[in-house]
């Protein structure tokens, strides 16, 4: 395995749709009826990844091995319903493709984030994990992030009870 990371650009898009539906579906998809999931992924399309790409506000660090795309951390502005205490940054996705994971993938992508968070001013960084994601939840903890309190993350018409983490930077 010979990984290599670099920052996504817009001509990355389709390669980051394609690995978040494959992902979310993967770990998720069991949880929905397919209508409420197909809304969900039907909101992430390569347009709406290219603008995010274009937009100096959000940045997109990859994880590949060769031509094959591994994983993925998203960081962009914070909008998750919290009063910061500073500066603060959303990791609004980090996802590693199931053959990858146990892999250190998420580990690095995870240490990119969080130093690119500083760089970028940060003071804090948010994100929201599902509840039963215990793996992530306690992945997250590893690094320090604290509950802070609960979250109604929207797939399709259904509400999942997620959790907004707190890590100060």
């Amino acid at each position: 395995m010979t990984i290599s990371q670099r920052t996504a650009a817009p001509d990355d898009a389709e390669r980051l749709v394609a690995l978040f539906h494959d992902s979310f579906r993967d770990t998720f998809g069991h949880m929905y009826k397919p209508d409420d999931l197909a809304a969900f992924l039907d909101g992430h399309t390569p347009e709406h990844w290219r603008d995010q790409l274009e937009n100096d506000e959000f940045t997109v660090r990859m994880l590949e091995d060769g031509d094959e795309l591994a994983g993925f951390i998203k960081l962009g502005p914070l909008r998750l319903p919290v009063e910061p205490r500073g500066k603060a940054i959303e990791l609004r996705q980090l996802y590693v493709l199931r053959t990858w994971q146990g892999s250190g993938a998420a580990r690095e992508l995870m240490d990119w984030g969080m130093s690119e968070a500083r760089r970028r001013g940060a003071d804090e960084l948010y994100l929201s994990v599902f509840t039963g994601n215990h793996r992530a939840r306690r992945f997250y903890a590893r690094y320090g992030f604290e509950e802070v309190g609960p979250y109604a993350f929207m797939v399709g018409n259904q509400a999942d009870e997620d959790i907004i983490m707190r890590l100060a930077l």
